[in-house]
């Protein structure tokens, strides 16, 4: 594992780009704009946690049966959350499949 222009190395930065979720993300894309893993996982990041905050956001506001899914959707995150940082920190390029696939053709 290479230490990056912040001094971390690659799978330690990968963790942090998933720690505050989309915010984390962007920081680590503006950091390390020529690291193609750590860009993988901000990018990653910004699409996975910036769509699952706008759809939490839309449910929420329907009475009742959005408060409901707007909570499964934040314990999915939640899980989704946990496994991202874990595969990061194990220095694996964990994909998944839509937001993936478009991390990795923006990542380069």
């Amino acid at each position: 594992m290479t230490d990056t222009s912040t001094g971390l190395k690659d799978n330690v930065a990968g963790l942090l780009c998933y720690v505050l979720g989309w915010i984390s993300g962007i920081v680590f894309l503006i950091l390390e704009p020529n690291n193609k893993i750590i860009k993988f996982h901000a990018i990653q990041s910004i699409i996975v946690f910036g769509a699952l905050t706008i759809v939490t956001m839309i449910f929420f506001w329907i009475p009742f049966i959005g408060w409901v899914i707007s909570w499964l959707i934040w314990i999915f995150g939640l899980i989704l959350w946990i496994l991202l940082m874990y595969r990061a920190y194990q220095g694996k390029k964990y994909k998944l499949p839509v937001a993936g696939d478009l991390a990795e053709k923006m990542a380069g």
